[in-house]
């Protein structure tokens, strides 16, 4: 076991993740983007999560609205980039698995993207 007690690097950590029931993958997907929420704030993980799931803004926004964010709650900052209430993040991972084909294989790159920010929790 390595610094996670999940693995010992990001290799291993996939391999167990492709293991995992998809109920599992995805509270834990939606656990990890509530902590990085706390710590780094929500465009950080929203930035994570788009580039993980390889998507753009609008994909986002689709995403978001599927797994049940309510449309009216996804917006834009200031600064442009995309925004969402800390509270409806989880939204992200039933959403990705409606829209994409290989929403499991996103998700698990969510994860594994953000291996290191496991080992800091």
């Amino acid at each position: 076991m390595g610094a996670t007690g999940l693995a010992a690097n990001p290799k291993e950590y996939r391999e167990r993740l492709q293991e995992q029931e998809d109920a599992q993958l995805d509270a834990w997907a939606a656990e990890l983007m509530r902590d990085i929420a706390r710590r780094r704030g929500v465009l950080r993980v929203l930035a994570d999560f788009k580039k993980a799931a390889n998507v753009d803004d609008r994909a986002l926004e689709r995403i978001y609205a599927a797994g049940g964010g309510a449309p009216a709650t996804f917006g834009r900052d200031a600064k442009g980039d995309s925004i969402v209430p800390a509270v409806m993040l989880w939204a992200l991972v039933p959403g990705i698995r409606q829209e994409a084909t290989d929403g499991r294989d996103r998700i698990v790159e969510y994860l594994v993207e953000n291996f290191e920010d496991l080992v800091y929790v």
